[in-house]
């Protein structure tokens, strides 16, 4: 896995291109992707986690997340609703 510092950065820079609701889920929290804080509290290499995505743009949305997520190596499934 990349540096959780630049991973952090890089998926909320990611989601914030979007209008969708973009929420990462771990265990039993759920955490807005769009905050750097919540995600420097949550993101963990070696968990597993799932995003929901909801909204207009939420294909665009699921595919550069995924994009983003893979690129550092996290553990990830898009949830489908």
């Amino acid at each position: 896995m990349s540096s959780n510092n630049a991973a952090i950065v890089d998926i909320a820079q990611t989601a914030s291109k979007f209008n969708s609701s973009i929420v990462l889920q771990a265990d039993n929290k759920y955490i807005d992707v769009k905050s750097i804080l919540g995600l420097f509290t949550t993101l963990v290499s070696s968990q597993s986690y799932e995003l929901h995505v909801h909204g207009a743009d939420a294909e665009e949305a699921k595919k550069a997340m995924s994009e983003v997520f893979a690129k550092h190596g996290l553990k990830f499934t898009v949830v489908a609703e």
